[in-house]
């Protein structure tokens, strides 16, 4: 079958039998979704997030028990105990460790490797990808500003274009915006080993995601999906894609007015980025477990136009899978046809 070879690459790395990742969503992306996709035959990558060491050890481990097929962990390259993180994941024979959140260091790429795992980084440019495979990135991810979450400047479709043909020594899999399986065959077919989808696992069955979590990404589209704003450069803001919610409104109020005191001199500029860094802190978990969907954030991809009900995960993975099968079936029947009107 055609689909089998154009991911074949992506899932002999993964060991799985459908090179979709599941996307790293911080309190969505725990054992039940994880061992869920990765049971459902995709691959399912827990979000350590700013866990410490003892609980994602405690995660792995209930993860493990929910799954014997492979599964992988996200770590955050700037959390301060970040060779710790990657020592428990060695320690529990993760084999795949993602490293996101901004370039690795060397240290923590040999260490992880060292250690028996893949290592899979996450490259937003081509320099940077070519920089990563040097650095001994064991395979890559190339993430558009489509995707939920923290996001960079570019588009799916153009880091695709930029990098897909120019790396052929690892796998590549691509993110930010999928949705559907006709999308993960073209990416395949430009060259990717597979895809990774955040979005639209966030409202699976095996969610642990508040219903009024769910019911927002329900009632979205995709214009409601935007970037957070920053209103003054001497201020930098971080871009997080998330769906607009009364907090949306109050961050750009509360930006307007620190940046009022600072030029008053009321406050200085450290003072003052610090408060608007700390706006959203703790708003992730307030909109994913406590249900707090006014006030707190409620990250998604722009794809989240495409989540229309509660799905199991394996039959989201399904669908996707038969989706993309059916879009090469009509190609392949289109070319038949093709070829017989020229006979």
């Amino acid at each position: 079958m055609r689909l089998d070879r154009l991911w074949q690459r992506g899932r002999a790395f993964l060991g799985c039998d459908y090179a979709i990742l599941g996307g790293a969503m911080t309190w969505v992306s725990e054992r039940h979704l994880v061992s869920a996709i990765s049971n459902g035959g995709g691959f399912g990558i827990i979000a350590s997030g700013s866990m410490t060491p003892d609980l994602l050890s405690a995660e792995i481990t209930a993860t493990a028990a929910l799954t014997d097929r492979p599964f992988g962990v996200n770590l955050i390259t700037l959390h301060p105990q970040l060779l710790d993180l990657i020592d428990v994941c060695l320690d529990h024979r993760v084999r795949h460790i993602v490293l996101a959140g901004g370039l690795p260091s060397g240290a923590a790429i040999a260490r992880a490797r060292g250690g028996g795992a893949k290592v899979m980084c996450f490259a937003p440019a081509l320099v940077l990808a070519k920089k990563l495979v040097r650095s001994g990135a064991d395979a890559l991810i190339i993430e558009g500003m489509e995707a939920g979450g923290h996001i960079g400047p570019v588009s799916t479709s153009v880091l695709a274009q930029e990098i897909l043909p120019a790396v052929r020594d690892v796998p590549v899999f691509v993110a930010g915006g999928i949705g559907r399986g006709e999308a993960i065959l073209g990416y395949l077919e430009m060259g990717a080993s597979g895809c990774q989808l955040g979005t639209r696992f966030a409202c699976a069955s095996e969610s642990i995601a508040h219903p009024r979590f769910k019911q927002a990404f329900l009632r979205a589209s995709a214009r409601d999906a935007v970037p957070s704003v920053q209103l003054d450069p001497r201020f930098p803001v971080i871009p997080v894609r998330a769906l607009a919610n009364a907090a949306t409104q109050r961050f750009m109020e509360m930006q307007r007015s620190v940046i009022e005191r600072f030029n008053r001199g009321e406050i200085d500029q450290k003072a003052a980025q610090l408060e608007i860094e700390h706006f959203w802190a703790g708003a992730l978990r307030r909109a994913v477990i406590d249900g707090d969907v006014d006030n707190g954030s409620i990250m998604a991809g722009q794809s989240v136009g495409m989540v229309s009900e509660e799905q199991a995960t394996a039959v989201i993975l399904r669908e996707l899978v038969d989706q993309a099968l059916t879009a090469l079936l009509a190609r392949e029947e289109a070319e038949k046809e093709r070829i017989g009107a020229v006979g």
